[in-house]
Formats: structure tokens, sequence, C-alpha cells
């Protein structure tokens, strides 16, 4: 005897929607489907799977087991169906490309729905998006950081500047005067009282602004750790406080005097930003508009 693949489907969707009634809804099947599923994986695992109460279905220490084990697989197989399911329109390409959410939102995600091929976006790491990249889990990848990975190319194609921006209700009258009388001992020690904002894969820029200007690693907290750069630009519009951000995606905000920009720094702090594809692709026409549609928006910006 074996088990059946939808018994697991089922015990899955009982697991993360804490309900018969709300797994059937999920499963698209009868409420007594579902607990026909349950009651026969039960019978061949011979574990009691879950306690069974009139609101909840609780899973037991054999459940919680029992999900950690198929939950990989099983969500590996689901991604299998959808992508070999026959399709009743003509197969398409399909484009996977990794870049920071915040490039993605101001250059490419006004246009995924008139590309003429499959588009997959993946937010991260850098470095595992050049190994996503290398092992062919991805086709783009927008960096700041080249890799010498044998397979790779990499076509610098922009270029960021890290810099001190301000919401505009922020008095920057004390902090414009040390910048302009170069004090850069007093600009630090103004900065470390002030109210900041930053998100927690970005400290990069803090650190390497801070060190570039003062000598010396930050040794203060962020006020506020929001998820993304643009959501520290919406906090700050209108608002007090200070953060550091590439220009890029300040511009827009400085022009509506959302927010202010305070200082580029006496040593400016650049990023070359790169294209990396792999060096043979049998995607080359659809890589080439996406870096032509990346190159427009970024001198846009």
């Amino acid at each position: 005897m074996h088990w059946n693949l939808e018994w697991i489907r089922t015990f899955k969707a009982i697991y993360e929607t804490g309900t018969l009634s709300a797994a059937a809804q999920e499963l698209f099947i009868s409420q007594p489907g579902v607990s026909l599923h349950l009651n026969s994986l039960e019978a061949f695992t011979g574990y009691k799977l879950f306690d069974r109460s009139a609101r909840k279905m609780v899973p037991t220490e054999k459940g919680k087991i029992f999900y950690n084990y198929i939950i990989d697989p099983l969500t590996k197989l689901e991604k299998g169906e959808q992508y070999f399911h026959k399709r009743a329109k003509e197969e398409r390409a399909t484009i996977s490309v990794g870049m920071c959410f915040e490039a993605f939102q101001y250059t490419l995600e006004e246009y995924i729905s008139k590309f003429p091929f499959n588009f997959i976006i993946k937010f991260g790491d850098y470095n595992q998006m050049q190994q996503d990249l290398d092992n062919g889990l991805l086709d783009l990848i927008v960096t700041p950081r080249a890799g010498n990975q044998k397979n790779l190319k990499y076509e610098a194609f922009s270029k960021e500047r890290i810099v001190l921006i301000a919401g505009s209700e922020t008095d920057t009258t004390e902090i414009k005067q040390l910048i302009k009388e170069n004090k850069t001992k007093e600009i630090a020690s103004f900065l470390k009282n002030q109210l900041w904002y930053s998100v927690t894969n970005e400290m990069e820029h803090m650190k390497n602004f801070w060190q570039k200007q003062f000598g010396e690693h930050p040794d203060f907290s962020p006020n506020y750790i929001v998820p993304n750069i643009s959501s520290i630009i919406r906090c700050l519009s209108n608002n007090n406080g200070y953060s550091i951000a590439p220009d890029f995606l300040c511009g827009e905000a400085i022009k509506d005097k959302k927010i202010k920009l305070i200082w580029e720094g006496n040593s400016i702090v650049e990023n070359t930003l790169y294209f990396g594809t792999r060096k043979k692709t049998i995607y080359q026409n659809e890589i080439e508009k996406l870096e032509t549609l990346l190159k427009t928006k970024w001198q846009c910006l």
C-alpha cells in the first residue's frame, strides 16, 4: 500500500489553515473529503497528526515532524506542476531576474504586463543572486558587485551615489552650517543625536558612508528599521529624520520637495551597477530588451 499525494496536500492545507472547512475551501473539495483524506493518512502512518477541537486543528508532535518532512518536496512538486502544466497558449520564454526591490519598483514594475515573455523577479542577497545566475536559476541580475565566475559576464551600465537625506520638515540649519564650515567631527556628533531610519539589509550603505566621511563605524543604532528604502523615503516625506540612501531612489522625492538632499560627503561614495548574465544563453534577445529598458529608466531617475 502506498500513500496518496492528495492526502499529503490535504494534510498541508489543514496544517496551514487550521481548520477542516478552511482546508476544504483552499483545495476546492468538500469537508467530508478533507476528513477522509486525513483519516486515510493517519491510518497509513499509524499516528494521530492533529488534536481535533471545535475551533482549531492543532498539530501533534508527530504532525509537526511530518509537516517539516514533507513541506520542501511538496512545494517543489507544486511548483513543477505549475511550470510543466500544458498551457492553452503558445509556450513563451521565461526570464528570471534578480535585483533589489527598489530598483525593480522604480524601473520594471510598470512594464511587466507588456513583456512578450514570462517574467519572474527575485529579491535578495547579491552573493546568492550570483550563485543563482551561475546555476541557471536566474538569467539576469542587477548588482553593484561584479564577480569573477568564469561562466558569467558583467557589464557596467550606471552608477549610484550614496547620500545623506532628511525629511522636508527636518530643521537642517545647524547641519548645513557645519557642512559649510567643513567641521567633520561636529557633523558626526550632530548626526548621532538625530532620528535615523534604516533598512536591515542596507546598513552597508550607512557603514560605508560613515566610514568614508568620518573614518569610523557608526556607533549608534537607527531609531526606525523599515522593510526597504522606498519605505524610508515615504516615512521621511513631509516628516522629520535622517537616512543614507542611493541617490537614484531619492530624485523624485527631492524634486517634489518631500525630502532634502543634505550632503554627498567630502569623499564621494559611489557604486558601479552591473548587468550580470551567463556567457551562453538562449534568451539573449529577451535579456537585451530588459537591459535596454533598464538603461533607459536609470537615466531618467
